[in-house]
């Protein structure tokens, strides 16, 4: 599928339990994700910003493909903190319009975080190579 457990785990916290979109879970994301500590494995490396927006665009964009099946569904057990009910009381929408603005927002940020990259990286450059002289 693309998205580890973990992953599909976290995603469904930040939307049930957070109650955040796609542009809110990347946020909380980048924060997560792009640091050292999150996973459970010490050697795990942290995921770059256009590594997170691609997770995130494509966890909401299977999400509301997906979401009108989940209103036929039975109650049945769920072993996941965000999903005790049986439904009855999910007042969410079923049918989701696109995502088109916050993918945008989200691409805009990975651009704009690869580019401040990329000058701090080259500034640092120049001034090894200022050291040099």
């Amino acid at each position: 599928m693309g998205i580890t457990y973990d992953e599909l785990s976290m995603f469904g916290r930040l939307r049930k339990n957070d109650k955040l979109g796609p542009w809110g879970a990347y946020c909380k994301l980048l924060s997560t994700w792009g640091s050292q500590n999150f996973a459970r494995n010490p050697n795990a490396r942290p995921l770059s910003p256009r590594r997170i927006a691609h997770n995130t665009k494509f966890f909401f964009t299977k999400y509301a493909i997906n979401r009108h099946k989940m209103t036929v569904l039975t109650p049945s057990l769920h072993m996941e903190q965000y999903s005790p009910d049986d439904n009855r009381f999910d007042l969410r929408p079923f049918l989701y319009p696109g995502f088109d603005w916050q993918y945008a927002k989200i691409d805009r940020d990975v651009e704009r975080r690869e580019e401040v990259k990329i000058r701090t990286g080259e500034e640092e450059e120049e001034e090894a190579e200022a050291d040099v002289d």
